[in-house]
């Protein structure tokens, strides 16, 4: 699949409407066109995709719309990789199959790191540069709760939500999530209990699973094809951008090659792992500097940054003015209507 479309579900409309979204409103809002989400697949660009979850943001009247409609889709309205999740054996095997096989729905990737007795889940989408709608960072968190309550039968509570973005609606984020919800966050995380990794799904269907699992790998694998090493490191680098330094090293482990054969790759492809790692960091700073309250300093810091002029002087080279005055002039930018 093309790197910048997005499946969506054909059903989504239908379930806005039923929420009392004014859906015809919502699409001229977004500019998108309604054929677009013509059946059996929907596909919009990463454009209208993030335009029409703004829209949503605009027109729906309702904050929590988001949680509610990642919270009440039914098995049918399902993509690919949550069907196959939905079907796994446990917890710690849905997410595996969820994070693999997202590729074939977005460029989006999904990272599963256990630390301290937590799962750190997060995501991250390739070529994107625009902070990320709230609605469908909500509506994805809620979607990934529902499910693993839904596959396991039991009322999951997250350790905590973590949020990169600026402190808002926090009671009805607390009241959804049942935990702690931590705002100016460097990434969007949602952290459940180790522990619960190992929690059998009722839902487990391995006949089913049988049956989608060779094509979903037959598709994958060919969507790969098209997908470039570069867009791998990116996504590495994407999850790192956290207060370490992420070193060409350990992204080459991550990626089950040595760091020579990444560096002659990346080579081959016309770019390199600096100039991979500059483009994250110009992004996340842009990211972290128009969505949260972050000084310059923790930004740099969450960058990976010694200290905090090498990262003053990197940003004026990306964007020709400081970090201060970058996010005063994206603050002082009026809202699109």
């Amino acid at each position: 699949m093309p790197a910048d479309l997005v499946t969506v579900p054909s059903a989504l409309l239908d379930r806005l409407a039923a929420l009392g979204v004014d859906v015809p409103r919502l699409l001229r809002h977004a500019d998108v066109l309604p054929s677009r989400f013509q059946p059996p697949k929907a596909r919009l660009t990463i454009h209208e995709f993030f335009s029409f979850w703004r829209a949503l943001e605009e027109v729906s009247g309702s904050r929590d719309l988001a949680l509610r409609v990642g919270t009440e889709a039914l098995p049918h309205q399902l993509d690919v990789a949550s069907l196959a999740a939905l079907h796994s054996p446990n917890l710690g095997e849905a997410l595996k199959k969820f994070a693999r096989y997202k590729r074939l729905c977005c460029a989006e990737t999904v990272g599963v790191e256990t630390v301290g007795g937590e799962a750190r889940i997060g995501f991250h989408w390739v070529h994107v540069e625009e902070t990320l709608p709230m609605m469908l960072v909500d509506a994805t968190f809620a979607s990934l709760l529902a499910l693993a309550r839904r596959g396991s039968g039991r009322a999951i509570m997250p350790r905590r939500v973590e949020l990169a973005r600026r402190r808002s609606d926090e009671a009805m984020l607390r009241r959804h999530f049942g935990c702690e919800v931590r705002f100016d966050a460097p990434l969007d995380l949602l952290v459940l209990e180790e522990t619960a990794l190992a929690l059998s799904f009722v839902t487990h269907n391995a006949d089913l699973l049988a049956v989608m699992l060779p094509g979903l790998e037959a598709a994958l694998s060919e969507s790969l094809t098209s997908r470039s090493l570069a867009d791998d490191v990116r996504a590495a680098l994407g999850r790192r951008m956290c207060g370490e330094r992420p070193s060409v090293q350990k992204v080459a482990r991550e990626m089950h090659i040595s760091p020579r054969t990444l560096q002659r790759r990346l080579e081959e492809l016309g770019t390199s792992y600096q100039r991979l790692l500059d483009d994250v960091r110009r992004d996340t700073s842009r990211r972290l500097l128009a969505s949260t309250d972050l000084d310059a300093s923790e930004v740099a810091f969450l960058l990976g940054f010694e200290e905090l002029n090498s990262f003053t002087r990197a940003f004026h080279i990306w964007e020709g003015v400081s970090p201060t005055r970058w996010r005063d002039a994206e603050r002082s930018r009026p809202a699109l209507t």
